[in-house]
């Protein structure tokens, strides 16, 4: 796993369970992960040696872990998404067949399609590779 994407990864799990982390150790990963602040950084902000900062980022670390391999909550979220990700996508796949199928009524097939997308975001289309945890999003827009 590349770098970036740990990250992203403790992202979640600190987002998952980081309220049973110590306020110290809670405060070291939101300067590390959403601040993107470097051990220097937080070594001087906290006042501590930078050695300090590393371990506390890897004690917390293997508590997220470990919170995760117990509970799984967030890989339970990333296949609950992944699945409302496939109907939609199968959703929006059978709209886009009935207003070319029936053409006078593609005004309301179109308002449809835009009651399935946030504003300022689109519909994502997914699809699996290899087994479950692999997988990837691919973008559709619908104008």
């Amino acid at each position: 796993m590349r770098s970036d994407e740990k990250n992203i990864e403790y992202l979640r799990l600190l987002d998952a369970y980081g309220p049973l982390l110590t306020p110290h150790r809670r405060e070291v990963c939101e300067l590390y992960y959403m601040c993107d602040l470097s051990l220097t950084e937080i070594a001087e902000q906290q006042g501590t040696s930078k050695q300090s900062v590393s371990d506390t980022l890897a004690k917390s670390r293997a508590l997220l872990d470990g919170y995760e391999q117990k509970l799984h909550h967030v890989a339970i979220a990333r296949e609950s998404d992944l699945e409302i990700s496939r109907l939609l996508t199968r959703v929006l796949r059978a709209l886009e067949q009935l207003r070319a199928a029936h053409p006078d009524i593609a005004g309301e097939v179109e308002g449809i399609i835009s009651l399935l997308q946030m504003e300022g975001e689109h519909v994502g289309v997914v699809t699996a590779r290899g087994g479950a945890d692999e997988a990837a999003a691919e973008s559709k827009i619908k104008q």
